[in-house]
């Protein structure tokens, strides 16, 4: 028997796996999708050759872009009796990303073991859950609004139909800042939803159980609902003359500061700079001059507070002020991070399906000594 190996809690900085999906390097301020830097690919690239990328390991040529992103749009639809389910299950106390869980279980209720499909299928699958995300995502928010539910138009760009059916809107600019928002966020490392829906996978379970495990594990406050606590931290600050004496309250009663700070990020996140350029180039709006105002001080305010100790503004902090700036409501903000992450789930789940290696680690038992009864 080999030997066991502690590591520390949270499994924080231990390799559990080799990937080719991608890879964040938290000294350095970066992070890629494949061999690809992945803000390059946001400033540059349609979501569904960033998702081609994702899936198939290389960006499409035009012809292979074009059939990509028609197959991915034929697959966006759901059915009425998906919508129908929809309505039973919205209520006012029901958030879009649980009326989720509830469709995918229903859409997905025919899968196969991922162990017993061949690459192709697993391929289809993997495309079929993502491209109903965000119509299932759209069509519970209408519901929960009381509002119709707009049908996917298979013609359109994911992103655009997207934001059309959850929000009514067709502005050409907001998708397109809408768009840059989802490739910066469609993948990021070992995070804990990706992991969990690896871990899933490993079992040979099919594709749908793998994406719920991701998904329950993305519901946590600590790790997708963060964009409209970050938004609601605005709301409390006010002006930003009052950021220090909020940040001193936060830091007093041992609160954690939304929007600030990172796992992995010793310096500027990335995703946050990027996303701060496109607000401020494209909104000049009371809002965004108010975030950046806030987050030079919150800055400042840490430095004063805790001398040596570097919190900069991370994904989550831009991410609200864009989804406000493009017509989303807060209760939106975490299914829209959801669009976007379900492509790097199942990316990751393709990646440990071929794999073929069940994850089984132990635990170290702490409890009383074992005794016969």
């Amino acid at each position: 028997m080999s030997t066991p190996i502690s590591v520390p809690r949270g499994l924080k900085n231990v390799i559990v796996t080799d990937t080719e999906v991608g890879d964040v390097r938290g000294e350095e301020g970066f992070y890629h999708y494949r061999e690809y830097d992945a803000t390059d690919l946001a400033r540059r690239s349609t979501f569904e050759d960033v998702w081609h990328l994702m899936v198939h390991g290389t960006l499409p040529s035009p012809e292979q872009s074009a059939a990509f992103a028609h197959r991915v749009g034929a697959l966006r639809p759901i059915d009425g009796a998906t919508v129908d389910l929809l309505r039973t299950v919205v209520g006012p106390d029901v958030e879009p990303l649980a009326a989720l869980r509830v469709a995918l279980a229903a859409i997905g209720a025919g899968d196969r073991p991922l162990f017993d499909m061949n690459e192709d299928e697993r391929v289809d699958a993997a495309l079929r859950a993502a491209a109903v995300v965000p119509t299932v995502l759209a069509a519970a928010h209408r519901i929960s609004q009381g509002l119709e539910v707009l049908d996917a138009d298979p013609s359109a760009d994911h992103v655009s139909d997207y934001l059309r059916m959850a929000t009514g809107s067709t502005d050409a600019e907001s998708a397109d800042s809408l768009r840059t928002y989802l490739i910066t966020t469609i993948d990021h490392g070992f995070n804990a939803s990706t992991f969990a829906g690896r871990v899933v996978a490993s079992t040979g379970s099919d594709m749908t159980s793998s994406v719920l495990g991701a998904l329950g594990a993305f519901l946590g406050p600590l790790h997708g609902g963060a964009p409209s606590r970050a938004l609601a931290a605005l709301d409390e600050i006010g002006d930003p003359s009052n950021t220090r004496d909020w940040v001193r309250g936060r830091i007093e009663r041992g609160e954690i500061i939304m929007g600030f700070g990172h796992a992995v990020y010793r310096t500027h996140d990335p995703r946050a700079e990027l996303l701060k350029s496109v607000v401020r180039e494209r909104y000049d709006s009371p809002l965004v001059r108010q975030a950046t105002a806030v987050e030079a001080e919150i800055e400042s305010a840490i430095n004063e507070l805790k001398p040596g100790r570097k919190l900069y503004a991370n994904v989550e902090f831009y991410a609200g002020v864009l989804m406000h700036e493009v017509g989303l409501p807060p209760t939106m903000f975490t299914p829209t991070f959801g669009v976007a992450r379900v492509v790097g789930w199942t990316a990751n789940i393709l990646e440990q399906a071929a794999e073929g290696k069940i994850i089984r680690p132990i635990a170290r038992y702490v409890g009383p000594e074992p005794r016969r009864v």
